[in-house]
């Protein structure tokens, strides 16, 4: 399945078996390296939070995991990110960027290899987020994020979504190599990346945006 440049597209992250996140995104190109994608500036996403309105991060995971939770619309309100999912691996590459739109440094989020699916109308790719997580500045020095976080969930198995984590910290390694090896895509490409000066934020997140996980 491959998507056209230019296309709309949910990227979806799913936790648990629940639909955490929804980021309507422009297809900036699709090959045999990966799929590039476009977060604007502006755009109408949905983020679970708690019926109160606290986020994950306002209390423990376990009380997290016993808190009644839905979607709520939102809007990305930082600098527009650049998000490539490769073809091979089980993480992508986020392009964060200064208010300017200058490249800031490379965030690798850890997860389960995206799945793709085409409704017609509308299209997308589903992922779980592993929450372990890798940061590089242009000059290559990177570090670990989110090591407490990964630790806290994965001592409550009965309510954590990642089965393997020595897989998701070999990928981690594996990636870091990659850093410091200054290899694709952490060479530079794509690091002067700017968006079409008339492409659109999306306003609202497309219906269609709840079918089941593509996994």
């Amino acid at each position: 399945m491959v998507f056209a440049p230019g296309r709309p597209v949910l990227y979806r992250n799913f936790s648990g078996g629940r639909l955490v996140h929804v980021r309507p995104c422009r297809v900036i190109s699709d090959d045999e390296r990966g799929l590039l994608l476009w977060l604007a500036r502006g755009s109408a996403v949905l983020n679970e939070v708690a019926v109160d309105g606290r986020g994950v991060r306002a209390m423990t995971f376990e009380q997290w995991s016993v808190t009644e939770r839905h979607l709520v619309p939102a809007t990305w309100s930082g600098p527009g990110i650049l998000m490539f999912l490769p073809a091979e691996g089980e993480h992508s590459v986020w392009f964060f960027r200064t208010d300017e739109g200058a490249f800031r440094e490379w965030y690798v989020n850890l997860e389960e290899h995206g799945v793709r699916w085409d409704d017609g109308g509308i299209a997308g790719v589903d992922v779980v987020d592993q929450d372990l997580d890798v940061v590089a500045g242009p000059d290559r020095c990177w570090r670990w994020k989110d090591e407490d976080e990964f630790a806290e969930r994965l001592a409550l198995p009965e309510h954590y979504w990642v089965p393997d984590p020595d897989a998701v910290w070999a990928e981690g390694r594996r990636v870091i190599k990659k850093i410091e090896a200054g290899e694709f895509p952490f060479d530079g490409t794509w690091t002067d990346f700017q968006p079409g000066p008339h492409w659109p934020a999306p306003v609202e997140v497309p219906p269609g945006w709840d079918r089941p996980a593509a996994r």
